[in-house]
């Protein structure tokens, strides 16, 4: 069974930079595409970011594009999320997923394995 473990979050200033990372066990990561999504409070889980088993596709909801970047680490059966130029609005629990198909949209329904969450504060 695949278990999915998010790392990384904290409180940063705005325009900081943060990394996260999101850690499997249980099963190769390799075989699955990644999403990570973020649910501030009051508010829908939105899907930020998604990358395909390969690594060769990727897409990024629009508020973020251009400053966060998503990658996987196959050796260390790990996939991150680097986010700069963060702001207030960024503030949010962030979740890792892992699905079998890789959909640009990074749609929740696509994706069968959730970590825990980890949060985010961007605030001065």
């Amino acid at each position: 069974q695949l278990q999915l473990v998010e790392s990384g979050g904290g409180l940063v200033q705005p325009g900081g930079s943060l990394r996260l990372s999101c850690a499997a066990s249980g099963s190769n990561l390799d075989s699955y595409a990644v999403g990570w999504f973020r649910q501030a409070p009051g508010k829908e889980r939105e899907g930020v970011s998604c990358i395909s088993s390969s690594g060769g596709a990727t897409d990024y909801v629009g508020s973020v594009k251009g400053r966060f970047t998503i990658s996987r680490d196959s050796a260390k059966n790990t996939v991150y999320l680097q986010m700069n130029s963060l702001k207030p609005e960024d503030t949010a629990v962030y979740y890792c997923a892992a699905g079998l198909f890789f959909r640009p949209g990074c749609y929740r329904y696509a994706y069968a394995y959730w970590g825990q969450g980890t949060q985010v504060t961007v605030s001065s």
